[in-house]
């Protein structure tokens, strides 16, 4: 497998959530459109992921689609920002089933639109590439793993269990929502049209070549209104410390 560079790798965008746990915050806005510090969360993801060189994007939009197809259609610059959308709720394996024929690369990323992880990306590549894996999962240790889910990689980084959402046990190892996948990944996923990555596909191929990288670095998502608030302070001041 030879090496690749971050522009040429698509970046596919998991945004079609509902946020049903943040409707106190949000109203009726799509989770990864929720503010942050007056700019859409979303924005904020694709302009640090861009920062490693990435250009194509491929959002997978669902609840309040037009929302973020609209933010979107008046975008200028040199990204190119795709819409996959579906009609009905289909997972986050679904959506990216639902997506196949915009995904040009081989490998291409995979990333939750609801949380951010200050890892660095092309080193994430280079691990992708020199395993000759067929997925890898970029994990973070986590100081409060109870809402997580439990992940255990052997000496060599291979994945041998995975449990999401489950009791973590003794593992503070999580999943941070950022995958690398090779484009024979599509034909080993469940037939079914909706199903979700974490709890139909991932458990079910550890005995392929299924890598773990751990990272560290800046590690949030905003699933609930208590860590939409620490995101939104913890944003602010890793952005104040950039500039």
């Amino acid at each position: 497998m030879s090496s690749v560079n971050a522009k040429n790798i698509d970046v596919v965008i998991l945004c079609g959530g509902m946020g049903t746990r943040l409707k106190s915050v949000l109203g009726d806005s799509p989770k990864s459109m929720a503010k942050m510090d007056k700019r859409p969360f979303l924005d904020i993801l694709i302009e640090h992921i861009s920062a490693f060189g990435f250009e194509r994007f491929i959002l997978c939009i669902g609840y309040k689609a037009k929302v973020i197809r609209e933010h979107y259609r008046s975008k200028k610059g040199k990204l190119e920002i795709l819409i996959s959308s579906e009609a009905k709720p289909l997972g986050t394996g679904g959506a990216i089933k639902n997506a196949r024929t915009l995904i040009q690369s081989d490998p291409f990323l995979v990333v939750n639109g609801d949380s951010f992880f200050d890892m660095n990306l092309c080193r994430f590549i280079h691990f992708h590439m020199r395993n000759k894996a067929l997925l890898s999962i970029a994990l973070v240790d986590a100081k409060d793993p109870k809402d997580y889910g439990s992940i255990k990689i052997n000496s060599a980084d291979r994945v041998i269990r995975f449990n999401e959402k489950e009791k973590a046990g003794r593992s503070s190892i999580i999943n941070a929502g950022i995958y690398l996948f090779n484009s024979e990944v599509l034909s080993l996923m469940p037939n079914n049209e909706n199903f979700s990555l974490e709890y139909d596909f991932f458990p079910k191929i550890v005995s392929r070549e299924f890598y773990g990288y751990l990272a560290k670095g800046l590690f949030i998502d905003i699933g609930t209104p208590e860590r939409y608030k620490r995101a939104e302070r913890l944003l602010k001041d890793f952005n104040a410390l950039r500039k």
